[in-house]
């Protein structure tokens, strides 16, 4: 059963549904993959395997008396530390919250058990969640597995680490700056980031907090796109206050054949130059597609500059860290921002300038946020998705030293910032517009790319549905060499 453990979430459900197999022995398999890779990889780094057996217990005696929960019943799946799992902490890479059990599940989770998912471990994350890397004093370092020296994406690299090697079949994660998607797209998996607000985020908080920040969603990976939209079809719903009075009803997907679909392809940008090697790729896929689908143009976006989308992005994403800063830090932020050429837009002066924005400055730069998704959404009258980079290249070594603005990374021969890429995580995240990571082949390194896929908002089922296309059509998921 060697190759059981890379097979969809869905086909999974299935054998167990027919009783080809039993839960208790899916999770014994994804459980000898961890234990013979884990401990190079690091993905998974909290188990409770005594619930975890109980509930594939469970699941086999419901399957047995035709009582199946979902398609994903006694299905093993893991969750990023971050989530609340009842009983086990919840540190989010930082020492100092060791002590932080978690006294309920989090809601998306909690969905996803109520759907009959055995949940054995929890997969490992950065400081606070918040790097392209995925390393932290409490749990070490997460490795790739197509590669162990180079990184597996962050802060959902777990996440794609254990799916890329079977340890799991289904993840939760999260997504501010590329979360899910940059993991997805290093490790080779599918990821999804929802429309914003649509799942769950409580259960995905720091301690003493209630209220969501800004951009930051919760949303499922897999190695499929059909898993993607079934665990979609399970996790999206409000909860809550919200759910007093509002209800959350997806569009079908606004093209129901290949044939029918208009796309748009973006290659590269000023902002942020893509390898060319990850650029072939995306070249192919598009020359693939226009063979097959309604139109197909290189050269339509939405209208507003690169440059603009992202100054857009980092003011506002920077902003949302105010929240967990003093008065005293927010203070000094504004001395060194009065340092700053105010022509300058790099990274460094951008992200002062947002620790010190004033509640007006915000409105008012949320408000331009607010002029360019309407431009998204005029865009999207005209094409159905747009296919663009999730990143700057493939994945890329690892690099602990200094602040993340400081690291470098090898892209055309140079070496270029790794805060650079954040222009492809904002171009649909600080827009809050849905976006499906797909597979779409290696590099000549061997290192795995995605596709990464806008829709218009609330169209999240049209962006699953291309990933799924393009998993039939040109490629999907692939093993790593050795697992």
């Amino acid at each position: 059963m060697s190759d059981l453990v890379f097979k969809p979430a869905l086909e999974l459900g299935r054998l167990l549904k027919k009783k080809k197999l039993s839960a208790v022995e899916l999770l014994g398999e994804c459980l000898t993959q961890y234990a013979r890779h884990n401990d190079k990889i690091n993905a998974v780094i909290l188990t409770d395997l005594a619930r975890g057996r109980s509930a594939a217990r469970a699941a086999d005696k419901r399957i047995a008396e035709g009582e199946t929960l979902s398609p994903f019943d006694g299905v093993p799946m893991t969750a990023k530390e971050s989530f609340d799992w009842q009983g086990h902490p919840s540190t989010w890479g930082d020492p100092a919250m060791v002590d932080n059990i978690a006294k309920t599940n989090a809601v998306a989770l909690q969905r996803m058990l109520d759907a009959g998912a055995v949940m054995y471990g929890k997969t490992n994350v950065p400081l606070a969640l918040a790097d392209w890397q995925s390393f932290n004093e409490v749990y070490g370092t997460t490795n790739n597995p197509w590669d162990v020296t180079c990184t597996p994406g962050g802060s959902s690299g777990g996440s794609a680490a254990a799916l890329a090697t079977g340890m799991t079949a289904l993840e939760i994660g999260s997504d501010i700056g590329a979360s899910i998607r940059n993991p997805a797209h290093y490790c080779g998996v599918f990821g999804h980031k929802p429309t914003y607000g649509i799942v769950p985020y409580r259960g995905h908080l720091m301690p003493g907090s209630v209220s969501i920040s800004d951009i930051t969603v919760a949303g499922p990976l897999a190695r499929s796109a059909k898993d993607l939209t079934a665990m979609m079809a399970l996790l999206v719903g409000t909860e809550g206050i919200e759910a007093h009075g509002l209800q959350v009803k997806l569009p079908k997907p606004r093209a129901m054949a290949l044939k029918d679909l208009r796309v748009a392809v973006k290659l590269n940008s000023a902002v942020s130059d893509v390898d060319q090697s990850y650029q072939n790729r995306l070249i192919a896929l598009g020359e693939f597609l226009k063979k097959r689908v309604k139109k197909l143009t290189y050269e339509a976006a939405p209208a507003f500059s690169d440059e603009e989308a992202y100054e857009n992005y980092i003011t506002l994403l920077r902003a949302t860290a105010t929240k967990r800063m003093s008065d005293a830090e927010i203070d000094a932020a504004a001395q060194k921002a009065r340092t700053f050429d105010p022509g300058d837009k790099s990274y460094v002066p951008l992200m002062t300038r947002a620790f010190a924005l004033s509640h007006g400055a915000w409105l008012r730069a949320n408000e331009r946020r607010h002029q360019m998704a309407q431009a998204w959404d005029q865009f999207f009258d005209d094409w159905d998705v747009l296919l663009c980079p999730a990143a700057a290249s493939a994945a890329w070594p690892h690099d602990q030293a200094g602040e993340r603005h400081e690291r470098l990374i090898p892209v055309n021969g140079k070496q270029v910032s790794t805060i650079d890429q954040r222009f492809w995580a904002g171009y649909s995240g600080n827009f809050y517009l849905p976006s499906t990571i797909a597979p779409i082949g290696l590099t000549p390194a061997g290192l795995p790319v995605g596709v990464q896929i806008i829709a218009r908002a609330y169209n999240d089922l049209s962006a699953l549905r291309v990933a799924e296309w393009i998993e039939e059509e040109f490629g999907g998921f692939a093993p790593p060499p050795g697992y």
